[in-house]
């Protein structure tokens, strides 16, 4: 796991350039203001990656644990993006009443947002915690 930190780093600069291609397609979307989000979410979580790299060699968990929270960030961010790009694609009011503008899906685009937004809570907050636990000011047992 030597490249890990390498590796979110690119994962973050690639999620910030779907966050800026989705700025340029912002128009295109049946919500304007959620596409407004996508780009923030792409922008916002692939910075996230490219600092969580920057001190990923800090972070001191164990070697499964430490899997767990790189892929949950790797998840969680592209998860963010992609929900929020869908939820501005069908529409939906799901998780974001107010930025839904009065819009509203389909049933199902409902319930499939509405679950992506969830997981995406969950896991990224997991994640996170994961991460501060690994870099709190004593170092972790590793075994």
């Amino acid at each position: 796991m030597k490249s890990d930190h390498r590796r979110l780093m690119w994962h973050g600069i690639f999620l910030f350039l779907l966050g800026l291609v989705t700025g340029l397609l912002e128009q295109r979307f049946a919500n304007m203001r959620m596409g407004l989000a996508a780009h923030l979410e792409g922008v916002m979580n692939g910075t996230f990656l490219v600092a969580l790299g920057a001190v990923w060699s800090e972070v001191r968990l164990a070697p499964p644990v430490k899997s767990a929270a790189y892929w949950s960030a790797l998840y969680g961010t592209y998860a963010n993006w992609l929900t929020t790009t869908f939820a501005a694609i069908f529409a939906t009011a799901a998780a974001n009443p107010i930025i839904s503008a009065g819009h509203h899906g389909q049933p199902w685009q409902e319930r499939l947002i509405g679950a992506g937004f969830l997981s995406v809570a969950i896991v990224i907050i997991a994640s996170v915690a994961l991460i501060l636990w690994g870099l709190r000011g004593k170092v972790a047992q590793l075994g």
